[in-house]
């Protein structure tokens, strides 16, 4: 396949225009404030049953989210595995896309008296949707070339914020007027669930039209898929043990990325539950932030030309730590919409310029990027695990969401303390070569 084909880039994009629709409805906006709005309740603490055991409400996503992720981090490196084998990588990415969408629009039916039902369906949206981005990374090194990785890496995410912005605001009219539609405020929030899922899989099918299904990488596949999966694995495991950078890398986005995913999935909570802020000014914020993301992910490919990806991506998760400090002292929404704008500067930058940093260091010109790029997403994942676990074991503890948000300046000092060091011995390389 030719890089930096100009068409298939722009297929490949518009996955994360399609996907991305799920992460702002779904894990940022209306699905945590419709959640927190049906599930509040002073008088039991907020606390609900689900199986006949008791959650505080926003602890209770908190570890759902963070099963879907484990779940995803167990599976994904036998899957990617076995794709890079089979060379079907894009049948892989379709399942994981049709189940998060379904999922979604099975949160339509989701009120309080189907916990139950609508927190598996919540957790399922979530497979679906990190199942499918780690097929969808891994096409990265195929459709660019190295010195093309970060500005393609900034468009896949400045589609998904784009195409994302354009669904909210068409939930938004929704939720704000739901009269208008003859709905009501909560049948207009399930409505939005719906159209969630209608726009994942309508949007996908253009780069599953586009991209390639994947190029086997097995001599005439003289094992079954499953055997064949796993010695896949450890060749590729193997390789990424000689590769310095990429291992010193890897700890680093660990660590960091513990703060940064969970900071984006509870925003909204944090402010629906402590700053009591109504849907339509969640969504405000959400928006603020997506749309300064843009900025940011572009910003960060420019700078990363002139100072290199590990000391941009450093200053960045410096800022991080900041802005947890702030989240604990934000007290108003205008105080909350300040550090939204300092939020979606630092998130559009560090995911994007993550992906291409991890992308640069894997050998070119490979047929199993799905398996490199797995190890890359079962890092993430069990980082979003670690850190949605420790943010809703320390509410349930302390009883305030701001100590969990206190408490995530420990994982960024880590990967800051990781990634100088990084910095360090990339440097002590080049000036051997």
């Amino acid at each position: 396949m030719e890089k930096n084909d100009k068409k298939t880039i722009r297929a490949w994009a518009m996955f994360d225009w399609a996907n991305s629709a799920y992460n702002l409805v779904i894990t940022s906006t209306i699905f945590p404030a419709y959640y927190v709005a049906i599930t509040a309740n002073k008088a039991t603490g907020d606390r609900v049953m689900f199986f006949g055991k008791s959650f505080v409400n926003t602890a209770l996503s908190d570890y759902a989210l963070a099963a879907a992720y484990l779940i995803v981090a167990i599976l994904l490196p036998i899957l990617t595995s076995i794709a890079d084998y089979q060379g079907n990588k894009k049948i892989f990415m379709k399942c994981f896309t049709w189940l998060g969408a379904l999922s979604c629009g099975c949160l339509f039916f989701f009120k309080l008296s189907s916990l139950e039902f609508g927190i598996i369906c919540f957790a399922l949206a979530a497979i679906g949707y990190t199942g499918g981005f780690v097929f969808y990374n891994s096409y990265l090194p195929e459709i660019a070339t190295v010195d093309m990785q970060d500005k393609v890496s900034a468009k896949g995410f400045t589609y998904g914020y784009v195409g994302s912005v354009i669904l909210q605001i068409i939930c938004f009219v929704f939720v704000l007027f739901p009269k208008v539609f003859g709905l009501t405020a909560s049948s207009s929030a399930q409505l939005s669930f719906l159209l969630v899922g209608v726009w994942w899989i309508g949007f996908a099918y253009i780069p599953f039209t586009v991209l390639p299904k994947g190029s086997p990488n097995a001599q005439g596949h003289h094992h079954n898929i499953i055997k064949g999966g796993f010695i896949e694995l450890g060749k590729v495991w193997q390789q990424v043990k000689n590769m310095p950078l990429l291992k010193r890398y890897l700890p680093a986005f660990f660590f960091y990325s513990m703060g940064v995913q969970t900071i984006m999935l509870v925003a909204a909570s944090f402010g629906a539950k402590i700053l009591h802020l109504p849907t339509a000014n969640l969504i405000t914020v959400v928006l603020i932030i997506q749309l300064v993301a843009i900025v940011g992910a572009n910003l960060m490919s420019r700078l990363s030309e002139s100072y290199g990806n590990v000391l941009v991506l450093a200053v960045v998760v410096f800022v991080w730590i900041l802005a947890c400090v702030g989240a604990y002292f934000t007290t108003n929404a205008f105080q909350f919409y300040i550090l939204a704008g300092v939020v979606g500067m630092i998130m559009g930058g560090i995911q994007s310029l993550s992906r291409s940093t991890y992308s640069k260091y894997l050998p070119q010109d490979i047929p199993d990027t799905a398996s490199f790029f797995s190890f890359y997403d079962v890092t993430e994942k069990l980082a979003i695990v670690g850190g949605m676990f420790s943010f809703g074991f320390i509410e349930e503890l302390t009883g305030n969401m701001r100590n969990s948000a206190l408490m995530l300046c420990i994982f960024f000092i880590i990967g800051l303390v990781l990634l100088i060091a990084l910095y360090k011995e990339e440097r002590k390389i080049q000036k051997k070569v």
